[in-house]
Parts: structure tokens; C-alpha cells; sequence
């Protein structure tokens, strides 16, 4: 993979209590003046159900609609919010227990999903809760002392495992077909661990595990079992394109004509289709791609005769569970990422287990704690079986279609370190290797310049700080340190320029001007896990004994 993809590229107040770093007086004013930016920047990504803001979806272009959980009384601010905004309320056709037990198509119109609590967004275009940007949103809350926030964020999953079924990719209605990366135990424990004033009871804890416990066992039954390998894999189940990219014509014709002009790159990813085709041929369309008369996009998804197959779309939507969106991790635009036992999953499920082993503890219950030791163990050595490999000292997705490692060298590779699950010598092998993906602004994704956002040169801050907050944990402090004073001084030079804080960087160049072929081309103002990691970034370099370096 590796060398075909170098070979292709694509189309080419509060300040004060947060210390700052160890700088001159010149970074030390920019820092402070990025921070006071992020303290600000919390109540600029606050949404709630009585704000006519939280209900806008720029994705699509449907009247606003807010939805409710079947049985619900409408709450007096959601009313209050209706007259005002000139939105429906409506209520879903019945109760949900789990994922799949209401259909997408079954709300034919679009909306926003209630949420009891006031919450952040990411920024920009994204104007909903999401799964796992909101762990990093977390941090930063608990970092700013907004605990309050970050507890209504956390209780608002709950919320949404309770009523909607699952921890969704966000409160959106077209998400009710996949979730995100399992950060839930984390959250919590960030929550309980940090709780300000007021410390959280054994009865909330006691809410929080039961919750927990059913998130996990969305990750851990089908469709998400990969294989018979014991691991985990992304799995989204719906079908055909995501209704979310309403909002970007040319995707998936973009990948057509990618793959059109690289037959050497061997897929199942194109069928033969004609353009406007007859009733029946449209009928067949369904089994092999998609429908046309049920999505807009994939009416539209099509270039010279050629459309996308309906395994290329299962895998899509695997990726976008995945939160790592496009890269050519999982074969070109990450088409079989549902075919992989992916490394960063099965760490964050590793983790959680034994974060509910502590969980368990606390709470008295010595034999659940040791079941929840006991599939700890048993992911360890899954991972080890399957995803480690010593000769390159490196973890590797796994193909459990083909029974083969992946050849490509992604960034999470650190994320073993950031779960504990690495051995004190596998974290040193790791280590060893951060020089595949250092650059002056910060880690980047991958190796190969691919032209997609989730590849070289793109640094994010989730993965830069799991990265780093893994090196420090096995002791590599020095790793750790100059990772974080490159990621935050990208990220503060970019600030000085424009006096925004973005969701993604290039890391080689140490810019916010990305160039991004195909998928989300923008790079969004806010940004909200960015703003949490650099407050944990500064956070940890308050030890750091050397200057950050001069913008």
C-alpha cells in the first residue's frame, strides 16, 4: 500500500489558573493570548434545545426539525424555542433500544436529536454533539474548570443510550446507523476524576458503569466482531452513501475518477452503470450500489458509466464511525476500513475494559472487576496475536478478510501506549519509530502524501495528543515535551496570523492553509478538540525546562 499511494498522490480571566509554559516574554503574551481565546471560545461552541442556533444543519437543507424521544412530554424551553425559531418538533415513531430499531428511512425528514443539556460543538459546519470529539472537548472543560459543562456533556450521552440507543457519531437523525470511537469510560472517569466543588456520589458512578456497560456492548457483539479473532472492527449498518455529504457534490465522483485514472490499483470498488438508468437496471443498482431513487447522493455518485459498489459504501461508512474520515489507511479513500481490525479501536476497548475494571472496584464489585480484567487480557494477547509486529516494532491494523497485516504505518501505532496496553518494551519500539511521523509542526497521520486530510501532511489534535500523552506515560518525557511545544507552537503562529484555532494543521509546513483534495476541502474555525489539547499540551509542558520555540 505504502508504495503505491507515494507513487499516486491525488489531485493534489480564568488564563491566570492555567500556567503557562516556560517561554519568553513574547510567546509567553501569545500564549495567553491563545488561551484567553480558548476561555472565550467555550461559550461560542455551546449549544442548547432552547437556541435557535442548535437546530441549523448548513450539511443540509431540509426546514430545521428538532425530534424528541417517543413518549416524551416537550419540555417548556423546547416549546419557548419552537415559537421563536420557526422549527417543527416532532416526536420519533417509537421507542429505541438499541441501534437499528428505528430506520433511517423511516424520518424522511431530517433534525437535530434532543439533548437535556447544554453542550459543545466542534465548530465550523459541524454544529452537533459528536462521540469523540467531545472526549477531547472534555478535557479541555475539565482543564478551564467548566466542569459543570463537561458533566451535562457526559450526561447527555447517557441520554442519548437511553433513548436513541446508542452513543451516536452525533445527535443528528441520519447518524442513528453508527456510533463513534468508544471514549465513554474515559470521559467518565475524566468527570468523576475531576468533579470541582461539588464530588460526584457512588450513586452517580454506580448510573455512569451501567450506562458504560451497555455502550460497550455495542462494540463487542455483530455487527462490530472482526472476524474470529477476538478483536473489534467499525461497522456501520446502514447502506449506500452517507446523507451527510448532501453537502459536497463532488466526493464521490472525485473517488470514481480516482480510481478510474489508477487501474493499477486493483479494487472492487467500481461497477459498470449507466448514468440515467431504466427502472429495472435501477432496481439491480440496489444489490450492487446503491439507490437512487432513495438518496440524492447517490443519484449524483456517478461518472461516465461507472458508479460506486455497495461494498465500497459499507466501508465508507465504517471509516466515518471511525472519526479518522478520509485517509488510504484501508485501501484507497479508506473503502475497506470494515474489512480491518483496526489498532486504535481495539486500543480504546482495551482501555475501557480495564477503566470499568476500576470502575468496578470502586463500586464493590470484586467479581465483575475481574471479568472485566479477564477480557482485558484476552484483547491484549488478540492485539498481540494480530496487530503487533515485532520486526518492525510497530502495531499494524489487521485484514481478517485476507488473514494479512496491513503495510501501512498510521499514527495510531501510539495508541497501545496511551491505553497501557504495551509492554515496557513494545513502548520502547514505538518510541523509537516517532520519527516516521515528527515534523517541525507536530506528528502527522501517515507517511504517504495521499492527498486526503487524514494522511501526510496532516497533523489533528486528537491524535497528536494521544500520542503524546502515551509517549509520557512510558516515560519518554522529552518525546513528549517537544511534540507538544511543535504542535502548540503550530497552532499559535496560526492563531497570530488570522485569531482563529483550527481543526487541522499541516505539520510539515506548520500551517493552517491546508490544501485538501477530496472530502471535507474547509478547514473549520472553533475548533474544539483542538482547544482542549492545547490546554492539556500546556498543561504538561509546565514542567517542561526548555523554551518553547520562537514563532
Amino acid at each position: 500500500m505504502n508504495r503505491f499511494v507515494r507513487r499516486c498522490s491525488l489531485l493534489l480571566p480564568l488564563v491566570a489558573s492555567l500556567a503557562v509554559a516556560q517561554v519568553s516574554t513574547t510567546d509567553a503574551d501569545a500564549n495567553t493570548k491563545v488561551l484567553t481565546y480558548i476561555q472565550g471560545g467555550w461559550d461560542t461552541l455551546s449549544r442548547s434545545m432552547s437556541e435557535c442556533k442548535s437546530v441549523v444543519d448548513s450539511k443540509v437543507s431540509t426546514t430545521p426539525i428538532l425530534y424528541l424521544p417517543a413518549g416524551i412530554a416537550t419540555p417548556s424551553s423546547v416549546v419557548a424555542m419552537q415559537q421563536q425559531c420557526k422549527v417543527e418538533v416532532e416526536h420519533l415513531p417509537r421507542k429505541i433500544a438499541r441501534m437499528g430499531d428505528v430506520s433511517v428511512a423511516e424520518i424522511p425528514k431530517e433534525g437535530l436529536l434532543y439533548l437535556p443539556n447544554r453542550y459543545v460543538v466542534p465548530g465550523g459546519r459541524f454544529n452537533e454533539m459528536y462521540g469523540w470529539d467531545s472526549y477531547f472537548i472534555l478535557l479541555g472543560l475539565v482543564a478551564s474548570h467548566r466542569t459543570d459543562l463537561a458533566k451535562g456533556m457526559l450526561e447527555n450521552f447517557f441520554f442519548e443510550i437511553e433513548n436513541y440507543g446508542a452513543i451516536l457519531n452525533a445527535n443528528r437523525t441520519y447518524f442513528f446507523t453508527r456510533s463513534q470511537p468508544p471514549f465513554l469510560s474515559s470521559m467518565i472517569r475524566e468527570v468523576y476524576e475531576h468533579p470541582g466543588d461539588t464530588p460526584l456520589s457512588k450513586a452517580w458512578l454506580t448510573t455512569a458503569y451501567g450506562y458504560a456497560e451497555r455502550d460497550y456492548q455495542l462494540w463487542t457483539h455483530a455487527p462490530h466482531l472482526a472476524g474470529d479473532t477476538g478483536l473489534a472492527r467499525y461497522e456501520d449498518i446502514g447502506a449506500g452513501p452517507v446523507p451527510e455529504m448532501a453537502d459536497d457534490n463532488g466526493y464521490y465522483p472525485d473517488v470514481i475518477r480516482w480510481l478510474l485514472a489508477h487501474p493499477d490499483v486493483h479494487t472492487d470498488y467500481l461497477v459498470d452503470a449507466p448514468d440515467d438508468p431504466t427502472p429495472s437496471q435501477a432496481a439491480e443498482l440496489v444489490k450492487t450500489s446503491c439507490d437512487i431513487a432513495a438518496s440524492h447522493v447517490c443519484a449524483r455518485a456517478h461518472v461516465d458509466g461507472h458508479r460506486l459498489s455497495a461494498d465500497y459504501y459499507r466501508g465508507d461508512r465504517a471509516m466515518r464511525e471511525s472519526g479518522f474520515d478520509t485517509s488510504f489507511r484501508f485501501g484507497p479513500f479508506s473503502g475497506s476500513t470494515d474489512h480491518y481490525a483496526p489498532v486504535c479501536l481495539n486500543s480504546l476497548l482495551y482501555k475501557y475494559e480495564r477503566d470499568m475494571a476500576h470502575f468496578a472496584t470502586l463500586l464493590g464489585r470484586k467479581s465483575e472487576a475481574t471479568a472485566w480484567e479477564k477480557r482485558a487480557d484476552a484483547r491484549r494477547d488478540a492485539v498481540n496475536k494480530y496487530l503487533w509486529h515485532a520486526g518492525k516494532g510497530l502495531y499494524e491494523d489487521f485484514d481478517f478478510s485476507t488473514g494479512k497485516p496491513s503495510t501501512y504505518d498510521y499514527i495510531t501505532t501510539f495508541y497501545p501506549l496511551w491505553a497501557g496496553l504495551a509492554s515496557p518494551e513494545q513502548a520502547k519500539a514505538v518510541a523509537q519509530h516517532l520519527a516516521l511521523f515528527e515534523h517541525e509542526g507536530g506528528v502527522a497521520m501517515s507517511e504517504d502524501a495521499s492527498g486526503v486530510q487524514w494522511d501526510l501532511p496532516f497533523g489533528w489534535a486528537p491524535t497528536n495528543w494521544l500520542a503524546v500523552s502515551g509517549l509520557a506515560h512510558y516515560g519518554y518525557t522529552d518525546d513528549a515535551d517537544r511534540v507538544s511545544r511543535k504542535f502548540m507552537t503550530t497552532v499559535r503562529q496560526n492563531f497570530l496570523l488570522d485569531g482563529t484555532i483550527r481543526e487541522k494543521y499541516n505539520v510539515v509546513s506548520g500551517s493552517a492553509n491546508v490544501k485538501v483534495a477530496a472530502g471535507y476541502k474547509s478547514n473549520v474555525v472553533g475548533f474544539g478538540w483542538t482547544n482542549g489539547v492545547y490546554l492539556k499540551m500546556n498543561d504538561l509542558l509546565r514542567h517542561a525546562p526548555s523554551p518553547m520555540p520562537a514563532p
